[in-house]
């Protein structure tokens, strides 16, 4: 968004500045041009009244008083001429200060003149004066031509008047160089000024995006800092939204508690009765009332964990725990001498409870030991964009790829000589579903299973 509305404000800037600079230096040329008007055409009115037409038609002009056409190439001129046979002026009279050489005539400039209709007309030459073919003197001229129809004569004349228009030229670049520079100076500052106001203007909203940052990687519990009035309510609305959150989860967790201690005492008084005798019966009833039990634990776990999930603000370092499991696993697997080799990163963090990751890594952990021959391999680090990975090996006898899909299946178990109610991987499954991860499973290079889990990331 900052980028958006500085190179928004820049360019409208610009544009407004680049238009400002055309029309200022072009009014400024077409002013200067307007007052070289009024200088040609009070010299072509002064020639007007200086000039005779005789009765043989030829044309006179008596002293012109301005002294500038006197001098030679003073650089303000004027002639007298008449069409020619092809529709060219050919030139009667001059001034003096012209010495001789003449004044350059357009092709089109008698049909325009007489299109005109005794109106001045005016253009520029840039080449000024010639002589002869021999190439131009060096200074620019503007131009005006006028057609009068003189007393006693019947073929109109063409008076025109042309002055050195270096000058003008001179002044419109250094007006030109001064415009642009000062407006190049105007447009770099306030573009700097945009920069600033932009940066500083959204800074409180860099602060509370930060903050927000912050709660969803668990490094804060709420937005604590005030902001200006224009966002504060933001801020508040924020604040809010994470106490209803808390306050959801805490609803679920009561009532997860509660169920947990409806259907638990019940089924401890079931196995507790059908342990107190012996028979067919009792065994029965004991086993079901044990998978009964797995499974309410199975259920009741997942619904914490789902609840758990959309809690923000928790994180859970990954070494302690999988230290605290290595060591606990290689007691309980001690007679099998098995050897837990992890390896994790400083600060790598888990986005949630220990609780859960201890569950997670438990189960596929004690899955990995129970089958390995002696070794166990766990590797943990992080994979960007908020993601961790934890990858379980053994060297045991590996599973096969058709029996993999069910393995995670809820209840599945691939060996019924080892203990257990088959609802370890799928209770893995459940919480890496509700904390939005997933987990694969693949064959490992040391012979056995590899199973990969991916999960939120925590910056610690």
């Amino acid at each position: 968004m900052t980028r958006r509305l500085i190179w928004l404000a820049s360019a409208w800037i610009i544009l407004a500045l680049v238009l400002t600079g055309w029309t200022l230096t072009n009014q400024y040329q077409e002013s200067a041009l307007r007052r070289l008007g009024h200088v040609l055409s009070d010299t072509i009115d002064e020639v007007v009244v200086s000039t005779n037409a005789a009765a043989d038609g030829s044309i006179t002009v008596d002293e012109v008083r301005d002294e500038a056409s006197l001098r030679a190439l003073s650089g303000k001129y004027w002639a007298v001429a008449e069409p020619g046979p092809r529709g060219h002026l050919r030139i009667l009279v001059r001034s003096p200060s012209l010495a001789g050489e003449s004044l350059t005539i357009p092709d089109d400039l008698p049909a325009r003149l007489a299109a005109a209709r005794g109106a001045t007309i005016s253009y520029n030459d840039p080449d000024g004066l010639r002589r002869g073919g021999e190439g131009p003197l060096g200074v620019p001229l503007r131009v005006a031509a006028s057609m009068k129809q003189l007393p006693g004569r019947t073929e109109p004349v063409v008076f025109l008047a042309g002055v050195d228009r270096s000058n003008i030229d001179s002044d419109t670049r250094q007006f030109a160089t001064f415009t642009w520079t000062a407006l190049l100076s105007l447009g770099l500052g306030l573009v700097i000024a945009v920069f600033l106001q932009v940066r500083i203007g959204l800074r409180p909203l860099y602060a509370l995006r930060n903050e927000i940052a912050d709660v969803r990687k668990g490094r804060a519990a709420r937005i604590a800092h005030g902001y200006p009035l224009e966002i504060q309510p933001l801020a508040e609305q924020v604040n809010r939204l994470l106490d209803h959150n808390q306050e959801t989860v805490e609803r679920q967790r009561t009532h997860v508690g509660n169920l947990a201690h409806a259907l638990k005492t019940p089924l401890s008084v079931m196995l507790a009765e059908a342990g107190a005798h012996e028979g067919p019966l009792p065994d029965l009833v004991r086993r079901q009332t044990e998978v009964m039990k797995a499974q309410v634990d199975h259920h009741l776990r997942r619904a914490r964990a789902a609840a758990r999930a959309q809690m923000l603000g928790e994180i859970t370092l990954i070494e302690p725990v999988l230290d605290e499991m290595a060591v606990m696993l290689e007691r309980v697997f001690e007679d099998k001498g098995v050897i837990i080799d992890w390896r994790a990163p400083d600060g790598l963090a888990f986005r949630g409870e220990r609780q859960d990751l201890q569950e997670l890594l438990g189960n596929l952990m004690e899955n990995a030991c129970k089958w390995a021959k002696r070794r166990v391999r766990i590797s943990a680090g992080a994979t960007g964009l908020g993601q961790m990975v934890v990858v379980v090996e053994d060297d045991g006898p590996g599973l096969p790829e058709d029996q993999r899909e069910a393995a995670l299946e809820r209840g599945a178990r691939m060996d019924e000589s080892t203990p257990g109610s088959g609802l370890g991987l799928s209770i893995v499954v459940e919480l890496t579903r509700a904390y939005g991860g997933r987990i694969s499973l693949s064959d490992s290079e040391m012979g056995g299973l590899k199973a990969v889990l991916e999960l939120p990331a925590a910056q610690s």
